[in-house]
């Protein structure tokens, strides 16, 4: 089992999971954040973390878009092991918004670390 960020972080990004993931295994988009399964540990610490709901373990049901998603991208994007000021300022509108990843995904690199 690994965890997964879904569309939920879309345009949301508060990056309170980054701070107490013992593991780093988180990594920065331009709108999102993803977790690379490989090294995820299980822990689910980040879980409780994020405000918008964004991560799930990769055991609920329809989340195999979600595991290939955060999977490609965290091979792609910087990694991120610190919270940084890159919460959108919107943040609080997108919350609980309904098919972001449609309307905002983008497939270009946050800043990192």
């Amino acid at each position: 089992m690994t965890y997964v960020v879904t569309d939920a972080c879309i345009k949301c990004k508060y990056m309170d999971c980054v701070e107490v993931c013992p593991v780093d295994c988180f990594y920065e988009g331009e709108n999102m954040l993803v977790i690379n399964p490989s090294e995820c540990i299980d822990c689910g610490v980040c879980e409780p973390e994020c405000p918008a709901e964004a991560i799930l373990p990769d055991t609920e049901n329809g989340l195999e878009q979600w595991l290939e998603l955060n999977s490609t991208f965290s091979a792609q994007w910087p990694n991120v092991t610190r919270k940084a000021d890159q919460t959108p300022e919107d943040a609080d509108a997108h919350k609980g918004e309904t098919g972001k990843y449609d309307k905002f995904f983008s497939a270009e690199p946050g800043a990192g670390d």
